[in-house]
């Protein structure tokens, strides 16, 4: 892994994708000027409608959502994680909720679609169905590029360990995070988990959240984050507001954690 500066946007999208794409474009100018190799959006940056909306909004990649993405990565030559968005599923009244890894080149060399899907019903917080209208992934991607093996996931599935080990065995080295997690469950268990992810996989995290209030009735909780393999936050936005964060993701510090706390090779369960 080499060293580089990554940053988290943190943004909130609604239902007009120029208006998002526009916005999304100017934070990611912004990361730019502060050096970052790698940006990340977070999940459904451009667009964030009512449920029922949903299909409609959905395209195909590519399209122009992607494309979008491949030419922001090539003009100014970064790796950009495009959290997520809607891709139609062939055949199905549902849609895959789709994270894009953009190469410098303009390239798409990474394709994750979340397999963990955010079904719940808090009594008073937070209640709803993403299998309604969202159809499940079934693949890990862990991709290999020029800065560092990044493992994508996407919001929910912070909650499932077993993913981001089986990123971990696959070689991943920064575990990017698109989220839209929800102020409710957020003010109790985003930190906790990021941190739980980095500690015991001793891999940086890149965690970018949406935003304020939503269509769906409730709030999602910001403070988007960067954190080291010792677990260490390394940058933090606040709960309110579009923001950048930026860090450095030093190589040799991945490596020092890893040599001296070689709990990965202790493993004696599930290996």
């Amino acid at each position: 892994m080499q060293t580089f500066h990554a940053s988290a946007v943190q943004l909130k999208a609604g239902p007009d994708k120029a208006e998002n794409l526009a916005a999304a474009a100017l934070l990611v100018c912004q990361a730019v000027s502060e050096g970052a190799g790698l940006v990340v959006l977070p999940e459904m940056f451009a667009w964030r409608g009512p449920q029922a909306a949903e299909t409609e909004a959905a395209e195909e990649i590519p399209g122009p959502i992607s494309r979008w993405a491949q030419a922001q990565a090539r003009q100014h030559r970064i790796h950009l994680l495009a959290g997520s968005m809607l891709e139609r599923a062939p055949g199905s009244a549902k849609c895959f909720n789709t994270a894009l890894l953009a190469d410098p080149a303009g390239g798409l060399i990474g394709r994750y679609r979340k397999i963990h899907l955010f079904d719940v019903d808090l009594p008073g917080k937070v209640s709803i169905s993403e299998s309604a209208t969202r159809a499940p992934g079934g693949e890990s991607v862990s991709i290999s590029t020029g800065l560092a093996a990044i493992g994508m996931t996407i919001c929910y599935d912070l909650r499932f360990p077993e993913l981001f080990r089986a990123l971990i065995d696959a070689g991943a080295e920064v575990i990017v995070v698109p989220s839209a997690f929800t102020a409710a469950t957020g003010q109790a268990h985003w930190e906790p988990l990021l941190c739980a992810r980095a500690i015991e996989n001793q891999c940086f995290i890149v965690a970018a959240n949406q935003v304020g209030p939503t269509d769906y009735g409730f709030a999602d909780h910001g403070h988007s984050m960067i954190i080291d393999p010792w677990g260490k936050i390394l940058a933090h936005t606040g709960g309110e507001g579009s923001a950048v964060v930026t860090a450095r993701l030093d190589g040799g510090l991945l490596a020092k954690v890893r040599k001296e706390l070689p709990c990965l090779r202790h493993r004696r369960l599930g290996v």
